[in-house]
């Protein structure tokens, strides 16, 4: 679990360092700040057509292979990316080619890196009853959360004279190297359906299951039935619809947090010392993810449903904060109004999906989250940018429209969580 824990929260650092540091950079290209978000498209829309495929493969080849391939990924995109935007930054190559480099470099992390997150939640997923997938689910999604945490705390501190503001990029694939060396070395192989065989799995579902060779040949027969499951499955359907719009909202505000952080201290004429400040407002928003689902999801048992509705209208009013705020400190307060309620929504979206599947189907079930978590960063925060530099409460209204419709969907079409065996009722 440490090893599974470690490879989340490495690729989320590695991705929330990136995030402090591309809206410096991007001013230091001379570039407008659109064009710096479209340069993610790329990479998730590959994330959406290949997550789905890596878990299907997590489910034949074993979760510790596609755990490493991620690694393998991430650690080439980023060796990549820094050295493009090295060479941009210097002056070697014109600001397209190093935009057009960087998005394809990136593309290695949405094709490739794609294949680790769904492995690591149809792991966790399998071996986990029922009524406790929502605290399962937070307590994965939290190492997203740590990541989150340690990324900005960190990126400061890896900009060396010698790279500049691309020594994150450098950083972060030798951590991913190390990471990846330890996986190899002291996860043991699984074979593809160990995750269903294991006694700790079988406990949950059945109070007389039985034990040996039955139970094995049972799952066997239960993998051959599997059928493929659909994104328009009716199961999935109302999970999948809050998860995208919700997803959307996030994706917007991430992106233009940097870029509206710059403005307001008026740091566009300095770049490098914007690295700082964005760092240390989305270090704030990580830390109130974390509180929220490493503290308020246990403690208050929340189900899916309940995670999802105040998680929505926490990060309305969050949003709302941090768009009035002119001081650092008050941009501080309205992120982490906000991460906390997107660190509930994301989780109840992820267990909810879950549950509303089968044991068999959890690989597919975490690769169409995993996807679909990833489409929402095609457009989104390209989006959100656009629409802040016509008008910066266009922006900022439109992300708490998308949070109010998710609002009201999970409150008319969401199950109740008592339905899930789970205590916190709808």
């Amino acid at each position: 679990m440490a090893l599974l824990f470690m490879v989340m929260l490495v690729t989320a650092a590695g991705n929330t360092a990136m995030q402090s540091v591309m809206p410096s950079i991007g001013t230091a290209l001379g570039v407008a700040d659109v064009w710096i978000s479209l340069a993610y498209t790329w990479s998730a829309l590959l994330w959406v057509v290949f997550a789905p495929f890596w878990a299907k493969r997590s489910d034949r080849r074993g979760r510790k292979a596609m755990m490493a391939l991620g690694l393998i990924g991430f650690i080439a995109s980023f060796a990549l990316c820094g050295t493009v935007l090295l060479f941009g930054l210097a002056g070697a190559l014109p600001a397209l080619w190093t935009l057009l480099l960087f998005a394809a470099a990136r593309s290695l992390y949405g094709g490739f890196g794609s294949a680790a997150p769904p492995a690591v939640q149809a792991y966790v997923a399998s071996r986990t009853p029922r009524a406790e997938r929502t605290q399962a689910m937070a307590l994965i999604a939290s190492s997203f959360g740590l990541g989150t945490v340690i990324g900005p705390a960190l990126a400061p501190l890896l900009v060396f004279p010698a790279t500049g503001l691309v020594g994150p990029f450098f950083a972060f694939a030798i951590i991913g190297g190390i990471v990846l060396v330890a996986l190899r070395v002291m996860m043991p192989n699984d074979d593809p359906m160990f995750a269903a065989r294991s006694d700790i799995v079988a406990a949950p579902f059945s109070a007389n299951s039985s034990s040996g060779k039955s139970r094995d040949q049972d799952d066997d027969r239960e993998l051959a039935a599997i059928p493929e499951l659909s994104w328009k499955d009716r199961r999935l359907r109302p999970w999948l619809v809050t998860g995208l719009v919700g997803g959307h909202a996030q994706a917007a505000f991430l992106g233009l947090v940097g870029f509206f952080i710059l403005d307001r201290l008026g740091l566009r004429g300095d770049p490098d010392a914007g690295a700082g400040p964005v760092g240390l407002v989305l270090m704030c928003g990580a830390i109130a993810t974390l509180l929220a689902q490493w503290g308020m999801i246990p403690l208050l048992k929340l189900g899916p449903r309940a995670s999802m509705l105040w998680g929505m209208a926490l990060s309305i009013f969050g949003v709302v904060v941090f768009a009035l705020s002119h001081t650092i400190h008050a941009m501080a307060l309205g992120m982490a109004i906000a991460s906390m309620g997107f660190g509930l929504y994301r989780p109840g979206f992820t267990a909810g999906a879950s549950l509303a599947v089968t044991r068999a189907e959890q690989g597919q079930v975490g690769g169409i989250t995993a996807s679909l978590n990833g489409a929402a960063y095609i457009l989104a925060p390209a989006m959100g940018v656009w629409l802040y530099g016509h008008h910066e409460w266009v922006g900022f209204a439109t992300i708490c429209a998308l949070c109010a419709v998710v609002l009201f969907m999970s409150w008319r079409s969401l199950p109740a969580d008592v339905q899930y065996g789970n205590a916190a009722g709808s």
